[in-house]
């Protein structure tokens, strides 16, 4: 009876255990559904949120809305980048809270053929295309249409988010690599973008020589998009307003006058920034129309002067640049080929600077270099030329017989030469203490006094690389996309280039930190692995059920001895 009454008391207390065991492994799954954390164990910290974008998911106002439409079974590689949306969405949520809301959707799920024909056509209309992936069932290959976007809806506004995307010419881990590094931009970026009131204001300012029309197609019919964007000849105004967030000064041929050059600086004064795009010698191909060689002049558009002033000097050379793109040469059999012209570098993004960081190679014409100069203001960097360089200086003659001989690289001695440049602080005017005292009554009289000096940080962004925000046309494609060569068919990084320069000019949230994330891929030694396979299926087969045997003898061992130690010993009996 004691026996029994033992018997069933242990097995109460397993009842126990096993229902407070239950129980725990219940609630910590319901708090894990609400308290997300995890530990960033890579070296570049690519989990973990900046603070610029943790900031503005705190200071959200009204609730964000995502719809993230690639759902269903995917390759290894999409279903990998599946888990990287999901896991950033949740990451993301821990700052929102409550004004995030994600979810999943197959847009075609139990949808008939009519219905999904509508829903590809409203999707379209969005911003978000319908793609084609290949699949391989048992017997044959299948087309399978998936949406890798996502819908970001906040603010009464929404936008679309191309979650593959990432500059071409990349392997496609290397392309799925990089899209998953650079989602919590992208996500950020979105929300920023649509928490504003109204869109930040840009002015491309023209009358000196200023290229509009064809070459400048695809930079001014994309900025609309995002930029409130007006045009603004700077001869026909008395002032530029400050009410632009930016100015975009491309390319000028023509003589800046001393009041054109004061309406800039007192723009600058008064906090605004400028985006320039300096060519400081007459070089273009369509100088060779007539002659196969011409001679590279100097622009005297007379601003030289006042980017000195401001910190930087746009050299009068070219630069010649051993890494660079091809042009096509007639040989005597009539057939085009393609050699290496040295004045068409490939231009190399520079440091950790977000505006360039994680970027590829930009597309240029002439380029001339640039140097900075000694002052107050703080300079960055941001693009030069290659390892294999050097500078031309003007008058300099531009033959296309240099395609004809091989580069000797020993003459391209001088490494990454300057030709972009970002300055931010104080600036001091170009004009102060050289105005006459009639003059600043008469600018005081039209309530436009004149301001010697920055009251607070600006800044701009100099580059001196030819036609960097140019695009190509030909009679069978019509308008190229701008940093498309159409020689080599390569895609290069001109537009993202653009779009950071205006971004980090217009926007001080710092979200475009999140691009500064190093992007490194680890694949496995694809040799070694086949060596070894055997080996390590064996270790990691092995390994863990000898840890398992190990640990059950133990248990057994110990648990042995602990109940012989119980065990009290039989007395024996005497009879005498």
């Amino acid at each position: 009876m004691a026996k029994t009454t033992h018997k069933n008391k242990h097995l109460q207390q397993a009842r126990l255990r096993l229902v407070i065991m239950a129980a725990i492994v219940v609630c910590v799954n319901v708090l894990a559904s609400y308290f997300h954390a995890g530990l960033d164990l890579t070296r570049e910290k690519r989990f973990t949120l900046t603070e610029p974008t943790k900031r503005l998911l705190r200071n959200m106002d009204e609730v964000a809305v995502v719809d993230v439409y690639l759902k269903g079974k995917f390759p290894a590689g999409l279903q990998r980048m599946q888990e990287a949306v999901r896991e950033r969405l949740r990451s993301f949520k821990e700052y929102a809270g409550g004004h995030l809301i994600y979810r999943f959707t197959d847009p075609f799920e139990g949808k008939s053929e009519q219905e999904k024909k509508q829903i590809a056509h409203d999707l379209e209309v969005k911003g978000i295309h319908v793609m084609e992936l290949n699949t391989q069932g048992d017997e044959e290959y299948s087309m399978k249409p998936f949406f890798p976007y996502a819908l970001v809806q906040y603010n009464g506004r929404e936008m679309p988010i191309y979650l593959l995307d990432a500059p071409p010419g990349r392997g496609s881990e290397e392309q799925l690599n990089y899209a998953e590094a650079m989602l919590e931009y992208s996500f950020a970026n979105a929300i920023n973008r649509m928490s504003k009131a109204a869109k930040p204001s840009i002015a491309y300012l023209t009358g000196h020589g200023q290229p509009l029309g064809i070459k400048t197609y695809d930079m001014l019919s994309r900025l609309p998009a995002i930029y409130q964007l007006d045009s603004l000849d700077l001869k026909h105004v008395l002032q530029i307003p400050i009410t632009y967030d930016a100015i975009i000064i491309n390319q000028a041929t023509e003589q800046f006058s001393g009041p054109d050059k004061l309406k800039i600086d007192q723009y600058l004064m008064h906090g605004g920034h400028i985006l320039w795009v300096v060519n400081a010698l007459a070089a273009s191909t369509d100088s060779f129309a007539n002659s196969p060689q011409f001679i590279a002049l100097e622009h005297r558009t007379e601003i030289d002067d006042i980017l000195f002033k401001y910190g930087v000097r746009v050299n009068f050379d070219l630069l010649e640049d051993a890494q660079c793109n091809p042009l096509p040469r007639v040989l005597n059999n009539g057939k085009p080929e393609l050699h290496p012209w040295v004045y068409f570098p490939r231009i190399n993004p520079t440091g950790d600077h977000p505006l360039v960081k994680n970027m590829n190679l930009l597309l240029a014409g002439f380029t001339n270099t640039i140097d900075t100069i000694q002052n107050d203001i703080h300079k960055t960097i941001l693009l030069t030329s290659s390892d294999n360089s050097r500078a031309a200086r003007a008058p300099v003659r531009v033959s296309l017989s240099m395609m004809s001989y091989p580069i000797r690289y020993e003459l391209y001695n001088k490494a990454h030469l300057p030709v972009a440049v970002l300055l931010e602080g104080k600036f001091h005017s170009f004009f102060e203490n050289r105005l006459a005292p009639e003059y600043l009554r008469l600018l005081d009289s039209l309530k436009h006094p004149f301001k010697p000096r920055c009251d607070s940080n600006t800044s701009m962004i100099v580059t001196s690389i030819g036609e960097v925000f140019s695009n190509g046309y030909s009679n069978k494609d019509g308008v190229l996309p701008m940093g498309y060569y159409n020689f080599t068919q390569e895609f290069f990084a001109n537009r993202a280039f653009l779009l950071n320069c205006l971004e980090y000019l217009t926007d001080n949230s710092g979200i475009l930190e999140a691009r500064s994330k190093d992007v490194k891929l680890r694949l496995l030694d694809r040799a070694r692995v086949k060596a070894e396979t055997t080996t390590w299926q064996t270790v990691n087969t092995a390994i863990p059920i000898g840890l398992v045997l190990v640990f059950a003898s133990c248990y057994l061992f110990f648990r042995k001895r602990r109940y012989e130690a119980r065990r009290e010993p039989v007395k024996p009996t005497s009879n005498e």
